[in-house]
């Protein structure tokens, strides 16, 4: 009877040792599992401006800043419409816009898929004289043959551009060249604003209007 007692006594005593150990350890697991969690809560909730951001995805230039911050004419607003319709709201591209309604191009460029198109701005129109302009303007064949030279048939990524020649839908070829935000086109008209998306076209915005060499 004794050793019975005895043995329940050393038994107790045990558990009375052990029972406190194993909590503090199960609190120290707990604390450690809650700290990882904070960490990898905090690493989660990093703020995006945090994550690195590649240029190339995003329109780039001096020329953007003149492109409006919302509305139908924003990068957001012309990434909504096909590449006519989303011209026709930018400011910048009003004469343009004219010349692509007089040659009768607005379905043919809207309908168009997977397109880049060189867009010369207002100012580019500008360094034409009035006189050649003028007579550009109301030649359609004309018009038609210059308009279609700033069309290319496939989507063209900044990358692209430095070193490229590529077949427009006129039927004569471009060049460009560049690297990082600056590109050219044809060694005289530089990209003012490139990288612009619209519902099926990317558009590269120049300062002087192009040629065909033919």
């Amino acid at each position: 009877m004794n050793v019975l007692h005895t043995r329940r006594a050393a038994v107790t005593l045990t558990a009375a040792l052990v029972l406190p150990l194993a909590l503090t350890a199960c609190s120290g697991e707990s604390e450690d599992s809650a700290a990882g969690s904070e960490a990898s809560s905090s690493k989660a909730s990093a703020p995006a401006s945090e994550a690195a951001v590649d240029p190339m995805k995003a329109p780039f230039g001096p020329g953007c800043s003149a492109v409006p911050k919302s509305g139908a004419g924003s990068f957001n607003g012309m990434a909504a419409d096909p590449v006519a319709t989303a011209a026709s709201h930018n400011p910048s591209l009003s004469t343009l816009v004219a010349a692509v309604k007089k040659a009768d191009l607005v379905d043919t460029l809207n309908n168009a898929r997977n397109i880049t198109v060189f867009a010369p701005t207002d100012a580019a129109f500008a360094k034409v004289p009035k006189a050649d302009l003028d007579k550009l303007l109301a030649d359609k064949a004309a018009l038609t043959k210059v308009l279609t030279y700033h069309v290319v048939g496939r989507k063209l990524t900044p990358e692209q551009l430095a070193h490229g020649s590529f077949g427009t839908l006129e039927k004569s070829e471009l060049k460009t060249s560049g690297s990082g935000v600056a590109y050219t086109v044809n060694d005289t008209s530089k990209v003012v604003c490139g990288n612009v998306p619209t519902a099926n076209a990317t558009v590269y915005l120049v300062d002087t209007v192009l040629m065909p060499t033919d």
